[in-house]
C-alpha cells in the first residue's frame, strides 16, 4: 500500500511579513496568516485526511489549530518537521539567510544545524509514517526544510538543486509515499 501525503506550509507570520527568517523561534501568525489557516481548513477538512502532522513550532501549531479546530481530525505535533535551526542566527533577515544558505548545506549554522541535518529529520519522520498510516491520506504542515525533505526522500531531488531554488507558496503539494 502507499500513503497519500499532502504538504502545506504554515500560514503567514509576523516574521514573514517583516522579512525575518524565524528558524526555531516560535513565530506568531499575522492577521493574513489566520485567514490563510482558515482557508487551509476549508480546502482540507473534507479532503479525506486521516490525520494532520504538524511541526511543533508555534506558527505551525497555530495554523493546524485554526484549520482543524472542531473537525475531529487528529492533529499530531512532531519536532522532526521543524524548520532548519539557524542557531545563533534564528530571526536573522531572510534575504541574508537566503544569500548564505548554500554555505550551510553541510556546515551547521553557528549553534544550529545544516540543511542536510534538517532534511534528515524529515526522512526519519517519513520512515515511521507507514507504521500507523499506510494506505491513508495524511496532511503535513511544516516549513521549507520539511518540503525539501519530502522532495528529496519521496521525489528524489538533490539537496544541492533544492537549496538554490526560491520557495514559492501554493495551496499544497501532493506526494505518494511507498
Amino acid at each position: 500500500m502507499a500513503i497519500a501525503l499532502v504538504f502545506e506550509t504554515h500560514a503567514m507570520t509576523v516574521d514573514n511579513e517583516s522579512g525575518r527568517a524565524t528558524g526555531w523561534l516560535p513565530g506568531e501568525l499575522s492577521g493574513q496568516g489566520r485567514v490563510q489557516a482558515r482557508d487551509m481548513g476549508g480546502r482540507r477538512r473534507d479532503d479525506g485526511i486521516a490525520a494532520v502532522f504538524s511541526s511543533d513550532l508555534d506558527r505551525a501549531i497555530q495554523t493546524a489549530s485554526i484549520a482543524f479546530d472542531g473537525s475531529g481530525i487528529p492533529v499530531l505535533h512532531d519536532w522532526r518537521l521543524r524548520e532548519c535551526d539557524y542557531g545563533q542566527l534564528n530571526g536573522m533577515p531572510a534575504d541574508e539567510m537566503h544569500r548564505g544558505r548554500l554555505g550551510h548545506l553541510d556546515r551547521p549554522y553557528p549553534g544550529g544545524e545544516s540543511w542536510r541535518q534538517a532534511v534528515a529529520r524529515v526522512g526519519r519522520f517519513l520512515a515511521d509514517l507507514p507504521l500507523r498510516w499506510d494506505g491513508q491520506r495524511v496532511l503535513v504542515i511544516g516549513h521549507v526544510a520539511t518540503r525539501w525533505g519530502l522532495d528529496h526522500f519521496i521525489g528524489g531531488a538533490a539537496l544541492e538543486d533544492l537549496i538554490g531554488q526560491d520557495f514559492a507558496w501554493r495551496p499544497g503539494w501532493e506526494y505518494r509515499l511507498g
